[in-house]
């Protein structure tokens, strides 16, 4: 009777406990999905990917953001790679309803025996929403947590759309999100082309992505790997035929970084932060936006190969500079643009040998070397050498690059030096190197420079004095000028034509060919400064570059090399401002185009945005004219190794050549090239920018022009030509000896008649006779 009575009790302490768990449990529950977020979430999910940057013809110049990742539709994924998936992480995936409570159940038992809570028992559908709508934190309401949105996501998404969540969400290793991005790292393949053990591999890694990566721990990898294998083996998503290969397979993977597909650093880091300013950094770095460049690959490689190989030839026409690199171990030097580091092994009088980083042995042979003389920093002396004994050491560490396909002794460029192309018609920018490594220093000269243009600013200088009513063939006086507007003596400023020497009477368009410094002195002394200041403002200039001094004529002010390609796209466009721009447009992550370049167009008549006509069809072609000349007898001669009549520019060389530069154009593009040091010392005697920067636009502009036919100069509506007499500017008769075609603006013709006489004789070179010059030469 006592038995049933205590039984009785027992019985209702259960049941009223039982109530009371259930209760609470209600109440919890009630609770807990207060706290649990919408499912709903998931179908509208953002994946955090990177920005991608690349060329106008697709390449892929850069990737900016910490996660990489290239989200993959389901039926894009292969199905060897799910079945890896299900067996590695849910062999009862289509089986359950989101829970898997034996796999709970295991989990529970581990908690028990060791006290310690551990990742168990979770399914994919678990993960999904651990990932998507939960922290990271373990805690036994979390998997609570987890238990409850795993029910509500199974009723809500098919087993498909899980799945697609989960290998698009997962973290496996080497900054790779997601099954796709991870072939890419691991094998620099996509998914499609893998082997079964690779994808069983890329199966194994969200167990733990450290401890399972198959680069930093192979053997704990390769044992994951065949556990996957197994467990497909069992669960018969493969034949035995199938396991007993895959098994045998060695570990093929290896860190691949997103693989850039163009060099073009300087690029990238403007539309870094051009995005970065049009959409915060946070959407810059995560939404996955793809930038489309204006930047030609073709063309930016050449550029690059242009600069560089131009910063070598500068650097070996001075000496050797011994340095504390040489000092340094292999291991701790990188490759620096074309230049790799070596240790040198072996060396006497006539040849050394040396081995790169990655264990090539080459010989160097004396008779190769580029230097004959070395330069010591510390002794501050130059001296003669005559064998590699004289500069290098064994075990020194020394630079080595290629050229035409063998390797050569070589230093860092000491100098530096820019390059931009951009298409006159709209100012999009087709190349453009910002110095001779990025990664070994990243400022951009191309934007970021002041420099001074030397006498690459004197087309402002020119065009305003046609504006004025000057000619082709105004005779200007090159003699000595004193500007004594200074407060003191010490203050006259003297200037001298590079030459030093004075040539006399000299047209305009000799003044411009040969940069007769005094001609550009005394023209912009007759049309005034506030004119030519007018004009620059005209082309893009603002006034703070501008100095207000008559030394503005010679380019005493300061520019970048972008700014100087935006005047001479003027010239090379019939004579409108251009803006340049380097975005084309840009996509979302999933295709839409959320911006699109409409640039402003020179052209008289088109339905595109028409830029500003800032000089007249008359101006523009005299100019053209003028400009063309340099290159064919003037400071730019070199160029017509190009064989092209329809090239033009000028020439920039500044006081003690500190700057040299080459601004120069063809209807189809225009290219300015710069060369100097960022300390701004002297590049050295006689470097000016004919010598030191004109090769590099000629390297470049070997390659850009190679398919396009020879523009034309056509004569606009209002420009005659005539036959004058070049030692004083008037008209010619037929029967003069020295009389040559010259192009006008039909209302500044001459009006006077050069009276016959017997040839005179030729003033240093400036006088052209007949036979010298033809009407054709002038185009």
């Amino acid at each position: 009777m006592r038995l049933i009575k205590i039984i009785k009790w027992a019985g209702t302490i259960l049941i009223s406990c039982t109530a009371i768990g259930l209760l609470i449990g209600y109440f919890a529950y009630q609770q807990l999905i207060t706290e649990l977020p919408d499912i709903n979430a998931l179908r509208n999910v953002q994946y955090t990917q990177p920005l991608n940057i690349y060329s106008q013809d697709g390449l892929l110049i850069e990737q900016f953001g910490e996660k990489i990742r290239t989200p993959i539709s389901i039926s894009q994924t292969p199905k060897a790679l799910i079945n890896a998936f299900i067996a590695a992480e849910d062999g009862s995936f289509y089986a359950h309803s989101g829970v898997d409570f034996k796999g709970l159940s295991r989990a529970i038992v581990q908690l028990i025996l060791t006290g310690k809570k551990k990742q168990g028992g979770s399914t994919i559908t678990m993960q999904v929403a651990r990932n998507f709508l939960l922290s990271n934190k373990k805690t036994y309401t979390r998997k609570l947590k987890e238990m409850i949105l795993s029910f509500q996501i199974e009723q809500a998404f098919t087993k498909d759309e899980i799945l697609e969540l989960y290998l698009n969400k997962i973290y496996l290793g080497q900054r790779a999100y997601g099954v796709a991005a991870a072939a890419e790292i691991y094998y620099n393949r996509p998914l499609a082309e893998l082997t079964l053990a690779e994808l069983s591999m890329i199966a194994g890694l969200p167990k733990a992505p450290s401890s399972y990566n198959p680069i930093s721990n192979p053997s704990r990898a390769l044992l994951r790997r065949n556990y996957v294998l197994k467990r497909l083996l069992d669960l018969e998503y493969i034949s035995q035929q199938d396991y007993d290969t895959a098994i045998q397979a060695p570990i093929t993977a290896s860190s691949y970084s997103t693989q850039r597909e163009l060099y073009a650093p300087y690029i990238a880091e403007m539309v870094r932060n051009e995005i970065i300013n049009r959409y915060g950094e946070q959407t810059a770095y995560s939404a996955g936006l793809k930038v489309y460049t204006t930047i030609k690959s073709d063309l930016q490689n050449t550029a690059v190969s242009a600069l560089r190989n131009n910063l070598h030839s500068y650097s070996e026409r001075y000496s050797y500079q011994i340095n504390e690199e040489q000092k340094l171990t292999l291991k701790a030097s990188n490759k620096i643009g074309d230049t790799i580091p070596a240790t040198v092994l072996e060396i006497n009088k006539k040849q050394l040998t040396a081995q790169t980083q990655e264990e090539e042995r080459v010989t160097l042979y004396w008779k190769d070397s580029p230097w004959s003389t070395k330069y010591s920093p510390h002794s501050q002396k130059t001296q003669a050498i005559s064998s590699y004994l004289d500069i290098i050491e064994p075990q020194d560490t020394i630079r080595l690059r290629k050229v035409d396909g063998q390797w050569r002794l070589a230093q860092v460029p000491q100098a530096e030096s820019a390059f931009i192309a951009l298409d006159p018609k709209n100012g999009a920018i087709l190349a453009l190197t910002g110095g001779y490594a990025y990664f070994n220093n990243k400022y951009n000269r191309v934007t970021q420079a002041k420099r001074q243009p030397g006498s690459g600013f004197k087309p402002i200088i020119y065009t305003t004095a046609l504006e004025h009513g000057y000619t082709a063939a105004s005779m200007i006086n090159d003699a000595p000028i004193v500007d004594t507007s200074g407060s003191t003596q010490e203050s006259e400023w003297r200037p001298e034509n590079y030459s030093h020497k004075f040539y006399g009477p000299t047209s305009i368009r000799s003044g411009l060919r040969n940069s007769r410094n005094l001609i550009s002195v005394r023209l912009l002394r007759s049309v005034g400064i506030p004119a030519a200041t007018e004009t620059a403002l005209r082309f893009g200039f603002s006034e703070e570059q501008l100095p207000q001094k008559l030394s503005l004529a010679l380019g005493s002010g300061y520019a970048s090399p972008l700014q100087m390609a935006r005047m001479y796209a003027v010239f090379a466009n019939g004579g409108f401002l251009i803006n340049p721009f380097f975005i084309e447009r840009i996509e979302s992550s999933t295709g839409e185009i959320l911006f699109q370049a409409e640039p402003l167009t020179a052209c008289l008549n088109c339905a595109a945005k028409r830029a500003p006509q800032i000089i007249t069809p008359q101006i523009n072609f005299l100019m053209n004219s003028l400009l063309r000349d340099v290159v064919q007898r003037g400071t730019a001669t070199q160029a017509k190794e190009l064989q092209r009549t329809d090239l033009a520019g000028k020439t920039g060389t500044t006081n003690d050549q500190k700057d040299a530069w080459f601004n120069g154009f063809t209807p189809y593009i225009v290219g300015v090239a710069w060369l100097g040091r960022d300390n701004s010392q002297s590049l050295g005697r006689f470097e000016t920018g004919g010598k030191a920067a004109l090769p590099l636009w000629i390297d470049f502009m070997r390659y850009a022009l190679k398919d396009k036919t020879e523009a034309e100069l056509v004569m606009p509506e209002g420009i005659s030509k005539v036959l004058i007499d070049p030692e004083e500017g008037l008209l010619a008769r037929e029967q003069s000896p020295n009389s040559i075609w010259e192009f006008f603006r039909t209302e500044f013709i001459p009006t006077q008649y050069m009276p016959l006489k017997a040839p005179a004789p030729e003033i240093s070179g400036d006088t052209i006779n007949e036979q010298q010059v033809t009407p054709e030469a002038l185009f």
